[in-house]
């Protein structure tokens, strides 16, 4: 019966497209808010209370000072973080292109500088998309989270230096392992300090190698979904990146990482850094997979790390990720609430501004669990009532008494994909349960079949412009997707696709839905461009051998490698013994063993590991140098034929 619906509506489109006309050129320009955009961000200003303005009082209390410059730059003088390039913002209070509650957001993330929360803690905030706290210990400061640059993760601690006290850091703490939380600890100590026990390292248990290996496997696609989420492809501007939610957006230095000296493996665990005492709660596979919160008795402070902040977060990150436990996440904010709601009367937080008074602790805390167990029960209801992702998404909405308050707002996450993430987390993202959609065409495949039973392009174009004339974005992108990926030259549907995803964006409350949208404009009007990301090099040098190797079974090309078996041996001085089998085309790796009968024998130091994997150098400039050395040249060079080489700058919006 669905079928034949199908077929019936296919028809009576097929008829009425050619009658279809829209007067406006089709150009590749950004476009006015329409007024449906206009009409719908008008809306969520009724439903929400913009007079409230306790938030910006709050984000400004114990303002001190703020970074002197325009701009934190590198030693090559290339600019990491850009302070200027929101002013736009702050001079505007109404800007149609931009959701008004995202524009809110936008203007408290707009406030930046040296902060003192209460005696003996103080923030940065608005030097990275984190933010960087200190607490005064006995001989120095105790840094957590330092950002994701040295440079700017530097430019923090030398304002707290210069406004507040001049004394060295004498530890640092990790609340988890995303890359902006740690990867700035070179600006604010060095390697040599803490292996002389002068600076002490405290993490979650897992810190290190999850932070390692989160971005291994699928680095590449993870990459360049994190250039659409973050807005890295979009000029700041008013039709253009304005916030990410939790933060403006990545600074772009190069992080580093240093391993923990203590580590925290259970709540209730009572640990201290230079004096000062803190008690952990323990957040694995919350919004990391290693993550912990702790209070600090004795400045009545809770440090809620990422579970908590003043935005809706990510049960499945657009960036990508493994998908988390909205469940869990729930429970660790409960327990957060009863063991010290009555206790603290200040929580920060890793992004955002401190929330301050127990009571107002004590609400936020109560009404964000209930938002994530909202979501992750009234999910399952509908799921097990045979609703399908896209339908329960588009169903769940928060009571008046979780909606409306501005924590819960979809800044960074969403209700909208929370829900298909928590149907995802319990029944996996690929398949709905229709059989219909059981083996799926190709995106090329399907849209040259939509464009064919449709009636041609020029018909699915004729019906995309009278979708936008009636504000219907949505129908619209997907009409138009489908002649893009069939037709990826037809210049006409790529703009008109551009501009029903730019309302979409100008439409969108959460900033990565707001970057997505928009660079899925510029990348159908402009093509793609690569653009300045976080480079990470400085933390792939630390990546074990064996861990390395696992990834080198994800680059194995299956058409090369299908006739060859080769067993290899690995020695890595200053490190270990390693061997591979390749056969079937699929490489198997292990750690301390090696072959009898291998075929290939490899030498290599770890020091020329590092340099290749940083690219300092190249292979052949180590092997020139007799730092790495084969047995067989010719089974060597079969060997490398099989592995392929990722660029990032791959089409999202385009096949």
């Amino acid at each position: 019966m669905l079928l034949k619906k199908s077929i019936v509506s296919l028809a009576i489109i097929s008829t009425l497209a050619p009658t279809l006309s829209f007067a406006a050129p089709i150009t590749n320009e950004p476009k006015d808010a329409s007024s449906f955009t206009i009409d719908k961000n008008e809306q969520l200003k009724q439903y929400l209370n913009f007079e409230n303005k306790s938030d910006f009082a709050d984000a400004s209390k114990g303002f001190i000072a703020t970074w002197p410059e325009k701009t934190i730059k590198d030693a090559q003088g290339n600019v990491v973080w850009d302070f200027s390039k929101y002013d736009f913002i702050d001079h505007n209070e109404d800007i149609q292109t931009i959701n008004p509650s995202l524009l809110r957001q936008a203007k408290l993330n707009n406030i930046d500088g040296l902060f003192k929360v209460k005696d003996g803690i103080y923030q940065v905030r608005g030097f990275d998309l984190s933010v960087m706290s200190f607490i005064r210990g006995d001989k120095g400061w105790i840094v957590i989270d330092p950002l994701i640059s040295p440079e700017t993760s530097a430019a923090g601690l030398q304002i707290l230096r210069k406004h507040v006290e001049d004394l060295p850091v004498t530890g640092v703490i990790f609340t988890h392992s995303h890359v902006d939380h740690f990867g700035g600890i070179l600006g604010v100590t060095s390697q040599e300090d803490i292996d002389a026990g002068n600076v002490d390292i405290l993490a979650p248990e897992g810190f290190f190698s999850h932070s390692i290996a989160e971005n291994l496997m699928a680095g590449t696609a993870m990459s360049r979904r994190a250039s659409y989420m973050y807005g890295n492809l979009l000029e700041a501007s008013s039709k253009g990146q304005v916030d990410g939610g939790l933060g403006k957006t990545t600074s772009s230095g190069a992080p580093g990482i240093v391993r923990a000296t203590h580590i925290a493996d259970h709540t209730g665990q009572k640990m201290s850094v230079d004096g000062v005492e803190l008690e952990v709660m323990m957040a694995q596979e919350s919004e990391a997979p290693s993550e912990f919160m702790f209070y600090f008795p004795q400045y009545k402070t809770l440090m809620a790390a990422e579970v908590m902040t003043h935005t809706v977060h990510n049960i499945s990150t657009l960036r990508g990720a493994k998908t988390r436990d909205a469940s869990s996440w729930a429970t660790y904010v409960d327990q957060a609430l009863h063991t010290y709601g009555s206790k603290a009367d200040t929580m920060i937080a890793s992004h955002h501004w401190p929330t301050f008074g127990k009571e107002k602790i004590q609400s936020q805390l109560e009404k964000t669990r209930d938002m994530y167990k909202f979501v992750h029960d009234q999910t399952l209801r509908l799921a097990n009532k045979g609703y399908t992702p896209n339908e329960i998404s588009a169903s769940i909405k928060l009571p008046d008494s979780l909606g409306k308050e501005w924590y819960n707002r979809g800044y960074y996450g969403t209700i909208s994909h929370n829900a298909r993430a928590t149907y995802d987390y319990y029944f996996g993202a690929w398949w709905d349960g229709n059989p219909a959609n059981l083996n799926p065409l190709t995106p090329s495949e399907q849209g040259a079949k939509y464009v064919e039973a449709i009636g041609g392009e020029d018909k699915v174009i004729a019906l995309a412009k009278t979708a936008i004339e009636n504000g219907e974005y949505r129908w619209a992108v997907t009409l138009l997707n489908n002649v893009t990926f069939a037709n990826p030259n037809n210049s006409d549907a790529r703009y008109l696709e551009a501009d029903a995803m730019e309302q979409l964006g100008y439409q969108a409350e959460s900033g990565p839905w707001r970057n997505y949208y928009l660079g899925g404009a510029k990348e159908l009007r402009d093509g793609i461009k690569p653009v300045p990301t976080p480079n990470t090099a400085a933390i792939a040098v630390n990546m074990p051998f064996a861990q390395f190797m696992k990834y080198l079974g994800v680059t194995i090309n299956p058409e090369v490698a299908k006739d060859m078996a080769l067993k290899v041996n690995i020695n890595v001085e200053g490190e270990g013994q390693y061997a591979m089998d390749l056969s079937h085309s699929v490489l198997k790796s292990y750690s301390d063993k090696q072959f009898e009968d291998a075929d290939l024998n490899i030498n290599l130091t770890r020091q020329a590991f590092e340099n290749m994997i940083t690219k300092k150098t190249t292979l052949n400039d180590e092997m020139k140098d007799g730092r790495f050395t084969v047995s067989d040249p010719a089974a060597f060079k079969q060997l490398m034929s099989v592995f392929e080489k990722f660029d990032m700058w791959f089409g999202v919006v385009t096949p």
